[in-house]
């Protein structure tokens, strides 16, 4: 087993709690008899609370912490095999040590110094990105003034396409085709390019002896009755288990989540990494938080009611290695719960358009991704460089797709799936939606405060790509209801024969409504038939009622953005009447 763990290049005694199932703590206690050395199941309460770390990046990998207890200095330490038979011989040298060194276990080692680091830690959370590139955080340039001016801007644009005369419509309905019409466009050409090719290349699997540690961060608030099920999808997974590192990243005020990821602890894999509570109380601040404690070359995002197919990282590595420009990964994600009610259907179909066929189709353009919020697999090096999440952004995934491509980060996706869960009241999903156009509008507006340098990072191309997209999701959703309204009023008042077909603007605004329609609708359809999911297609028809719901939610967008822009508004999960994963029929 020894020769195991060096051929892996995995610390033996990590590589015997984990093949042996026996815990850490009793390794090390036998480790500190062995040596005749002191041994602490913690970092006693009496160290300092500010040990000097010079680097948060090196953190992970910290396995000595100093400090002077009662009058005498002692070296606490999670030192490995090759370190603790060198230990030995010295302490043959020099027995005087035997009372200034202590063993700790390592995962109590760096649990011990990230609680003393943890206002370090919560400072960089909150501000690394915008010390790191000030001019693209949320925390920055979301200010009062840009967020009034936004919303005003809006309301206004919304107004005009409502009461306008008929000598404004040459210069309005240019505008809405091109937020309409460019992106319909480019789902059609995507869904038909992504239908005919595979462009997840089949790349040779990476040996296990050569498989690096991967990082898996779970952020968790509020959320103790999915923990026993996201261990168990966790524990599933098809990778050396001495080289995984998965962090439950949970919220100091959720003490129901934090008692039962303790109580899953017993399995060597995981980490409890807690988060002092302090605004904003959002999903990337917390992520940020744990990234310095990452101890992987690789890390993926997972969220707490995903079910993951088991080779995930497995065939993550597999195309990083055989990409070493490749900066990060989007896996696919599968809404499994879409036999619900109509509402999960119709969420089903715009997953299933999104993730299966419009993303790969950008990523092979090299066009900006809107990330989804999960599944999201990077380089912890490139991650670091471009500074992490932005803590202050609702829907970070939105922002760092952005950013990913201005910076000239490389991303692709792959098909390997990961099973989610969709929301099944129009509650829930009015809370969850109205949260992500909130972040989409925080993304707009920072990237957008800076135009010249914005169009320089990112090119004229992919500068039109973002205003249509991003744009044009935020300004045609209020403007649905609107259209509507007034077409209904005018069908009402004259009849299809008497103002509307007659008006050559108003044909002209229906087709690009229609336009819109159509596109999203053959691009669910294709995405559902590709996932084996036909019976779902007949509700994609509820296309224009469902989107009345996403007007109202961008409507509660821009409320609260202007009220409560760093609002995090939480999603319950684990309430779905149906089987999940594969087993769901989402295959």
């Amino acid at each position: 087993m020894l020769e195991r763990a060096m051929i892996s290049e995995v610390e033996p005694l990590d590589y015997f709690a984990v093949n042996m199932n026996i815990n850490e703590t009793i390794i090390y206690e036998r480790a500190a008899q062995w040596c005749a050395l002191a041994f602490s199941p913690v970092v006693p309460s009496e160290v300092p609370t500010n040990p000097r770390i010079t680097r948060l990046e090196a953190l992970a990998h910290v396995k000595t912490l100093r400090a002077r207890i009662f009058d005498r200095d002692v070296l606490f330490t999670s030192a490995g095999l090759n370190e603790l038979v060198r230990i030995k011989k010295q302490l043959l040298l020099y027995p005087q040590l035997h009372k200034r060194i202590c063993l700790v276990p390592p995962r109590a080692l760096r649990e011990g110094i990230a609680a003393r680091s943890s206002k370090l830690l919560l400072n960089q959370a909150r501000t690394r990105l915008a010390c790191r590139w000030p001019f693209a955080s949320a925390h920055l340039d979301l200010t009062l003034g840009a967020r009034i001016f936004f919303v005003v801007w809006l309301i206004g644009l919304v107004m005009i396409a409502a009461l306008v005369p008929f000598t404004m419509r040459p210069f309005l309905v240019p505008l809405m085709a091109f937020l309409i019409l460019l992106p319909a466009g480019l789902r059609l050409a995507a869904a038909w390019f992504s239908a005919r090719n595979d462009f997840c290349p089949i790349v040779a699997p990476v040996p296990d002896n050569d498989l690096p540690v991967y990082t898996i961060l779970i952020p968790l608030r509020d959320e103790a009755n999915m923990v026993p099920q996201l261990a168990a999808a966790m524990k599933r997974l098809d990778y050396p288990p001495e080289k995984l590192d998965i962090k439950f990243v949970v919220e100091s005020r959720s003490e129901p989540t934090i008692k039962n990821v303790m109580a899953a602890l017993d399995d060597v894999r995981f980490e409890l990494v807690i988060v002092p509570d302090q605004e904003p109380r959002t999903k990337p601040k917390a992520l940020n938080f744990a990234l310095p404690m990452a101890r992987g070359e690789f890390v993926v995002v997972y969220d707490a009611e995903d079910i993951v197919q088991p080779d995930q990282l497995r065939r993550a590595v597999a195309l990083f290695v055989n990409e070493p420009g490749l900066d990060c990964l989007q896996a696919e994600l599968v809404i499994d719960n879409a036999n619900e009610n109509w509402l999960t259907a119709l969420f089903c179909g715009e997953y299933a358009g999104q993730f299966g066929l419009l993303l790969p189709a950008l990523s092979r353009w090299h066009m900006p991704l809107p990330l989804g919020g999960t599944s999201n697999h990077f380089r912890v090096r490139s991650l670091r460089e471009m500074g992490g999440w932005d803590a202050f952004n609702v829907t970070e995934d939105a922002d760092l797709g952005t950013r990913l491509t201005r910076l000239r980060y490389r991303i692709s996706t792959f098909s390997s799936r990961t099973y989610e869960e969709a929301p099944i009241t129009i509650g829930a999903w009015m809370s969850q939606r109205t949260r992500w156009m909130k972040g989409w509008m925080q993304t707009f507006i920072v990237h957008n405060r800076h135009p010249v340098k914005f169009l320089q990072d990112i090119g004229w191309r992919n500068f039109l790509v973002f205003q249509a997209f991003v744009g044009g999701m935020i300004i045609s959703a209020p403007l649905h209801s609107v259209f509507f309204v007034v077409f209904g009023l005018r069908l009402l008042a004259g009849g299809t024969s008497g103002g509307l077909l007659s008006d050559p603007w108003g044909v002209i605004q229906i087709i690009i409504l229609v336009a819109g329609y159509g596109s999203t609708f053959i691009v669910a359809t294709l995405g559902l038939h590709r996932l084996g999911l036909n019976h779902l297609i007949k509700y994609q028809l509820l296309l224009p009622f469902y989107w009345i719901f996403n007007s109202l939610a961008a409507m509660l967008a821009g409320y609260e953005l202007l009220t409560r822009p760093y609002f995090w508004a939480k999603t319950k999960h684990g309430i779905t009447r149906f089987a999940r994963g594969a087993d769901a029929g989402g295959k």
